[in-house]
């Protein structure tokens, strides 16, 4: 295993803690109080260098001017999860989708959908891999590892959902 760069970065939805590898590619995205969310380990590098690209994006985001971000990601999975990330990539800006809807996208059954639940509750790295666009199939707001509150905040933030 490479070397472990990382960062913590101010943001309206809390302290947002970024990991990067060797390359300088994103590796994980967490928040406080995460399902799952990473903590600083022994033998990682403090270095803002590597993040300087992400951090600026993410302003951009918070602050309403950046849609699609552009960065570097290195996150590693079952050839499942990478399946049901990369279709996260695919939901746009301002949109939801539904569990059973990443489902199709990736050619798995409607058996599937606790799956595609699991990876996408698993995905490493919060707000740049559109986790918090997938909602219930009744448009209920359900599970995010971040919390919901943050949930129905970025969704808000996207104009995917109603201010109130």
């Amino acid at each position: 295993m490479g070397v472990t760069y990382w960062q913590r970065i101010a943001s309206p939805v809390g302290e947002l803690l970024l990991t990067a590898d060797g390359d300088g590619a994103l590796t994980s995205l967490s928040v406080p109080g995460q399902k799952g969310g990473r903590s600083v380990a022994a033998g990682w590098l403090s270095d803002p260098g590597p993040f300087r690209a992400a951090e600026d994006q993410l302003g951009a985001y918070f602050a309403g001017e950046l849609k699609e971000f552009r960065l570097e990601l290195s996150a590693h999975g079952t050839e499942f999860r990478e399946r049901v990330w990369g279709a996260l990539d695919g939901v746009p800006y301002g949109a939801t989708t539904t569990y059973g809807e990443i489902a199709a996208r990736i050619g798995a059954s409607r058996m599937a959908v606790r799956a595609v639940g699991g990876a996408i509750g698993a995905n490493p790295l919060l707000i740049v891999r559109p986790c918090h666009r997938v909602i219930g199939a009744d448009g209920t707001m359900t599970g995010y590892a971040g919390g919901l509150e943050r949930k129905v905040w970025l969704l808000k933030l996207e104009g995917a959902v109603a201010v109130g």
